[in-house]
């Protein structure tokens, strides 16, 4: 099996090629997936909807499960040469180049802007009202599209056709002449 990956990194450069994966790559990828798929890490938060630091909370819970997904199947998700494209070396990628500079950015400066909050207030009305809430909801957005780009990766290197919510549009019957199922958004 091959899969021919692009990956776009913003001040990385990305990653680009073929990945030939082995079993076990195939199998730590539908772990990562599965992970990736189910969390808010992949579905779009809306300004009227949820918190920042929930999404976050879960870019950051991404470092133990990929830490644990990495060691439960060893080196073989990881060797090869420099520009081998691995399991290894994707969820590396993501963990220290995708996620970390959003964390390392937004963490410190949400914590200090939660830290001020009134007892009164709610903590998503005073998340709401942060001068720089849209900025930081731009930032997740931006770390959501790049981890969905991996997670369709992960899936086909899994060999599942995508389940993300985004993918799942209602399918219109065929016309009356025949013809396939498509997605409304489907050329022809």
């Amino acid at each position: 099996m091959q899969v021919k990956v692009s990956l776009k990194i913003p001040f990385v450069g990305g990653i680009e090629g073929t990945w030939e994966p082995e079993q076990s790559e195939r199998d730590a990828s539908w772990e990562l997936y599965v992970e990736l798929i189910t969390r808010i890490s992949t579905v779009p938060l809306h300004r009227d909807e949820g918190k920042a630091r929930e999404a976050l909370t879960s870019f950051y819970q991404l470092f133990g499960i990929t830490r644990h997904i990495l060691r439960q199947y060893g080196p073989a998700v990881a060797r090869g040469s420099d520009e081998r494209i691995t399991f290894g070396r994707i969820a590396v990628v993501m963990l220290n180049d995708v996620i970390r500079p959003v964390l390392a950015k937004w963490h410190p400066l949400l914590t200090s802007y939660e830290e001020q909050r009134p007892p009164h207030v709610d903590t998503v009305t005073h998340e709401r009202g942060w001068e720089r809430i849209d900025e930081l909801r731009s930032e997740i957005d931006r770390t959501r599209r790049l981890l969905t780009d991996i997670a369709i990766l992960l899936g086909r290197v899994a060999g599942v056709e995508s389940l993300l919510a985004e993918d799942l549009r209602p399918l219109e019957p065929p016309n009356q002449r025949g013809g396939d199922w498509k997605r409304d958004s489907d050329p022809g």
